[in-house]
């Protein structure tokens, strides 16, 4: 007999960036704490076909899964808060199904059918919605369907999602609608925008059977009575998201208004105690610092911070495994130089300098890697981070006048950054990186070997420049560390220099598999380091607990 599947879609009202990405992955964990299986998908109505190619600044980071996906920021909430590593059937967007769909009409699947929205695009979209459900042998699939009731590019979608519920039957499927209450002049708390996004919703055919109201304060029953009758939800339905600074603590909150075992009933399931153990550990933690350490970020994406999302969660995972708050110093590297790097990273424990494309601002980059090796400062390179520690030290290290990537000066005399062989030929800009999972050797005896404890790891990549060969034997000639290496040996994965306190670079994206209840050791080594140069490190037993790591 076939395994009755669940599903929960999650839809927002209202506004933008209410939270939904953040309650769907509270979900996910509060169920998989509970011992069932839960598979996440994130559905976003833009017409592109992934996130690959679209601007920092309008959509945030792109985040990479381990089959070299490239999606939507929310698949890292669902990968922290879960701890599940995701596909690239995670995330479906507009551009993906109406290409399906397009191109099985050109192949005469449809039979000579008028191809239309209903049936053919909504079929397609439960088709995927499906998928993923059977990819993981879910017990309860969360859809989170990106954008806000009432934009018009997510009808096709919300269409799909009310003709679930005769597909599979009312008992398998709740719908849960994440909408805002206000206030306005004397702080007044407004619950008019949830009664019209929820009638918008309605209008649609979907009657939501759960609301959580993102509110800067606790609903009073008055309020919780009235969002009940206008919306015909019931009271003990209503959930309030209490804005918080820490997210983290989420999944509690929720827990404590009973959310998860609300849809546990409502879809009939067996509801058992939930084994949250590590996560209050980590909210304790994360709640009660016994120091912070100053970082600085030096990107130039730094006025939109959810471009740098999964690099700042990581730091924040690495204080968590020290017990420590971690501030970030939020600098634009277009304003950085030789003679600006004093002033703008004074004070600074640690500097970190993460991916991003473009010439702008990589001179800026440059000069802070540069204060960093000077100076003896912990530094953390990513990505684009590597390429630029390279640079720096080819010029002031080498002596190599003009080193550059060919990325920005296809003329350099030294291109110790460049394409391979493979890339030259690629046409195409979607997709075409080197993207997910690949493996990397590391050196026996270099500091990333001992921060990993192996000398095999699988990272996340994404990226088409690489460090040049032919300048290999230079580079360590004068001290750089090729700490870790392509299987074929071709290709450079992480560098480091033996002779400074912390100074360590990779080619690769570790940030996308760190964990706040199990950071990425390498974010745990360089907050370690950050702390060493604090006058006042944190009590020894913290810093003993922190080496051996916690939650393991």
């Amino acid at each position: 007999m076939a395994r009755e599947r669940k599903f929960v879609f999650v839809t927002g009202g209202v506004a933008s960036s209410l939270g939904k990405g953040i309650t769907a992955a509270s979900l996910g964990r509060l169920l998989k704490a509970r011992g069932l299986k839960v598979a996440m998908q994130k559905i976003d109505p833009y017409l592109n076909v992934d996130a690959g190619t679209m601007n920092p600044y309008q959509h945030g980071e792109v985040f990479v899964t381990e089959d070299g996906a490239e999606t939507d920021l929310d698949l890292g909430h669902y990968e922290r808060f879960v701890d599940i590593n995701l596909t690239r059937k995670s995330n479906v967007t507009t551009g993906q199904i109406y290409g399906a769909v397009i191109e099985k009409e050109r192949r005469g699947e449809y039979l000579g059918q008028t191809v239309q929205v209903i049936p053919h695009i909504t079929d397609e979209i439960k088709r995927r919605i499906h998928e993923v459900a059977e990819e993981w042998d879910a017990d309860v699939t969360i859809v989170e369907i990106g954008g806000t009731v009432g934009d018009i590019e997510g009808l096709p979608f919300l269409e799909a999602a009310r003709q679930f519920k005769l597909d599979v039957g009312a008992d398998h499927v709740l719908y849960l609608h994440v909408t805002l209450i206000p206030t306005v002049a004397g702080g007044e708390l407004k619950t008019k925008p949830t009664q019209h996004s929820v009638r918008e919703l309605r209008s649609i055919g979907i009657q939501p059977d759960g609301l959580v109201c993102r509110t800067p304060m606790p609903l009073t029953e008055e309020m919780r009575r009235k969002i009940a009758l206008f919306c015909d939800t019931p009271k003990d339905a209503i959930f309030e998201a209490v804005d918080t600074d820490f997210i983290y603590e989420v999944p509690l909150m929720l827990e404590e208004q009973g959310m998860a075992k609300w849809v546990m009933q409502r879809l009939g399931l067996t509801d058992g105690e939930p084994d949250l153990t590590d996560w209050r550990e980590l909210v304790r933690r994360g709640r009660n610092p016994i120091g912070e350490v100053n970082i600085a970020m030096v990107g130039k994406y730094v006025q939109l911070r959810d471009a740098y999302l999964s690099v700042v969660e990581a730091l924040k995972h690495g204080g968590f495994a020290h017990q420590v708050c971690v501030r970030i110093r939020w600098v634009d590297a277009e304003q950085l130089n030789d003679e600006t790097a004093p002033s703008l990273l004074n004070g600074i424990d640690g500097i970190v300098v993460p991916g991003g494309f473009g010439y702008r601002g990589i001179e800026g980059k440059i000069a802070a890697i540069k204060y960093a090796r000077e100076n003896g400062i912990p530094f953390l390179g990513l990505c684009l981070g590597l390429q630029c520690a390279v640079i720096e030290f080819a010029r002031n290290v080498c002596g190599l006048d003009g080193a550059n990537s060919t990325e920005f000066d296809e003329g350099t005399r030294h291109p110790v950054i460049a394409l391979m062989d493979e890339q030259r030929r690629v046409v195409q800009k979607g997709g075409t990186m080197r993207l997910g999972a690949y493996p990397c050797f590391l050196k026996p005896g270099t500091r990333i070997a001992e921060i990993y404890g192996t000398h095999l790891v699988y990272e996340r990549h994404r990226h088409r420049y690489e460090v040049n060969p032919r300048y290999h034997e230079i580079l360590e000639r004068h001290g750089m560390v090729l700490g870790g290496i392509s299987p074929d040996g071709k290709l450079v994965e992480a560098i480091e220099l033996s002779d400074h306190p912390f100074f360590v670079a990779t080619q690769f994206h570790p940030e996308f598999k760190s964990r706040p209840n199990r950071p990425h050791p390498l974010f745990t080594a360089f907050i370690g380091a950050a702390l060493g140069q604090k006058a006042h490190p944190p009590h020894e037993a913290v810093a003993a607990e922190a080496r051996h790591g916690f939650a393991s």
